[in-house]
């Protein structure tokens, strides 16, 4: 019997459009898998001829969610470039901005894009308020926005959505669908953190702007320091950033790690959760500077899953192979050496189990997305290969946080290495940052007694030739940008993010990607439903840019747009 194809598109819940393909045999096993990103803006070639010192602003732009990510890396690859280093109360600041992202960015993605996939909204409507504010305590000391009278307010007010047909952000999810596992009180609980968690996000997102000037899009980091002098110096200003930081933290101690505790009970023994790691090679990079001497995250990579052993990453060992993405090239290229040419093929013609509709081509390119390799391997990143990297090499903090919450919960180190492993990790790489990020803020402050500097002088030789990069943990996971400056210029962009590494396509030598790999063989319950596929891809937090085409549920084409990022003389 042939294998049936399940086409979404798009994913959501997600920044930008990504487009996933299973095939599934006929007991709806997936047997193959292909992810494709349907969109491409050229930010790498608008970045060519234009000066450097303005890579971090434009660089930010690859994205609407982890934009301060793509700013710092653009200075500092500038930086690199040029030998520039900028005062320690700058790396202080710098650090202290990237903390106060993650602290936003995580409890976003697990709440509010992510979080569905693992709660039934509507089972919660059937759920005892009484009872699920006692469970509460199960999982938490002291839990928060449980109380008897929260949760009846959270259950009425849900029920009225959903008694006017206007469930508003919770429609057009798989209710009811078997994998789910939490019990309607539990689903209850959650239910109310989501809420909760609107009010905290715009609590981290201000903790950002105070150091930042807004968020997002930042506007304070410059090649070779920062411009929020004011508000470093400000007393007042550094208290805010205090105040807003402990109301953030307490929710992450006391909501966001409970409802992983709770998340990792119920779904112990749930099969579509205890796979999802098809590639077993992790990268990490160094992270979050403490002080002068200690980063809380290092950089290392592991081969094959083996713990026993971390390697030191060689960067001219990264490449990126584009036979089956839609640009122009035969060989892996180094980023130093990167190309960025457009050679769109499109879909063809095939059938699904929603009926004939435009599928991707695996003998063809199939996706805008590049295929990262490191020496020749393909490899995943984000917060689970942070953990695995850092408690492989002894990293203490690490290893007493994945400890505990192993014993907390009674899981095996074996079930980091999975679906549900990979949403714990992220949870619990969020509580290492917040228990910590105080440490960078106190640096600053004891640094600030005997040393206001915040800029580094520099100039740029128009006659001579500049190379550098950026290489750093970030949200979801290892982040690299790479230049060449020539004439005073930029002569060569490439950035290489954590969603290339994982949702990349298949390379040259026919070696999937992390997402394509973690989807076969996973069991769907209904593949016009496919809840399962959704839970592996959103526990890596995909993050493309936005769309440039739409298609309808058949898939057909309704427009095409054709731009040159290069321009054509006239202002953009």
């Amino acid at each position: 019997m042939a294998n049936k194809r399940v086409v979404i598109d798009p994913i959501t819940r997600i920044e930008g459009h990504l487009r996933i393909e299973v095939e599934v045999d006929e007991n709806n096993v997936v047997q193959k898998a292909y992810s494709s990103s349907t969109l491409w803006r050229g930010i790498e070639l608008i970045l060519k001829n234009r000066d450097p010192r303005d890579a971090g602003l434009m660089a930010q732009r690859i994205c609407g969610v982890c934009t301060y990510s793509h700013y710092k890396a653009g200075v500092e690859s500038v930086e690199n470039a040029l030998g520039v280093v900028p005062p320690y109360n700058a790396q202080l600041v710098r650090s202290i901005l990237n903390e106060s992202l993650y602290m936003h960015d995580h409890v976003v993605h697990f709440y509010h894009l992510h979080g569905l996939d693992w709660v039934d909204v509507v089972s919660a409507l059937s759920a005892d308020p009484k009872k699920a504010s006692e469970l509460a305590f199960k999982y938490s000391d002291s839990p928060i926005a449980t109380g008897t009278d929260e949760l009846t307010a959270v259950q009425k007010k849900v029920a009225g959505f959903v008694e006017k047909g206007q469930l508003g952000p919770f429609a057009n999810a798989y209710w009811g669908n078997k994998s789910y596992k939490l019990s309607p009180e539990q689903n209850l609980i959650a239910l109310s953190h989501y809420l909760k968690a609107l009010e905290v996000q715009r609590t981290a997102a201000q903790m950002f702007a105070i150091f930042g000037a807004k968020q997002p899009h930042g506007q304070t980091l410059v090649v070779g320091g920062v411009t929020s002098v004011r508000d470093i110096l400000s007393p007042a200003r550094l208290a805010e950033w205090k105040s807003k930081y402990e109301i953030v933290k307490d929710f992450i101690d006391r909501a966001y790690y409970a409802d992983v505790v709770m998340a990792a009970e119920a779904y112990s023994t749930e099969p579509s959760v205890l796979g999802g790691l098809g590639v077993k090679n992790f990268m990490a990079a160094d992270g979050m500077m403490l002080n002068r001497t200690e980063n809380l995250f290092e950089s290392g990579f592991i081969k094959d899953g083996d713990l026993s052993k971390v390697y030191d990453i060689d960067e001219m060992k990264i490449k990126e192979d584009v036979t089956h993405a839609w640009y122009e090239g035969d060989e892996p290229l180094q980023p130093y050496d990167g190309e960025t040419l457009q050679k769109y093929t499109g879909f063809i013609d095939g059938d699904t189990v929603n009926g004939a509709a435009k599928v991707i081509d695996p003998n063809d390119k199939y996706s805008w997305v590049k295929a990262p390799r490191y020496d020749g391997q393909a490899v995943e990143v984000g917060p689970l290969s942070c953990l695995l990297v850092n408690y492989a090499r002894g990293n203490e903090k690490v290893k007493k946080e994945v400890g505990d919450f192993l014993a907390k919960t009674g899981l095996p180190v074996g079930a980091l290495f999975t679906t549900l492993g990979r949403t714990a990790a992220r949870m619990l790489q969020t509580k290492l940052i917040s228990d910590n990020a105080i440490t960078t803020f106190n640096s600053l402050i004891e640094n600030l007694k005997t040393d206001d500097s915040t800029y580094t002088k520099f100039e740029i030789d128009p006659t001579k030739e500049y190379m550098g990069r950026f290489i750093g943990e970030v949200p979801r996971g290892v982040l690299s940008h790479w230049v060449r400056i020539k004439n005073g210029l930029i002569d060569n962009y490439q950035a290489v993010v954590p969603t290339t590494w994982n949702a990349g396509p298949m390379d040259k030598n026919g070696q999937i990607g992390p997402y394509e790999a973690s989807l076969v063989g996973l069991k769907l319950e209904d593949p016009k439903k496919p809840l399962e596929v959704i839970r592996v891809i959103h526990s890596f937090d995909p993050c493309m840019a936005c769309s440039v085409h739409v298609m309808d549920i058949k898939g057909q084409e309704l427009s095409q747009y054709k731009v040159n990022p290069l321009g054509s003389g006239a202002a953009c």
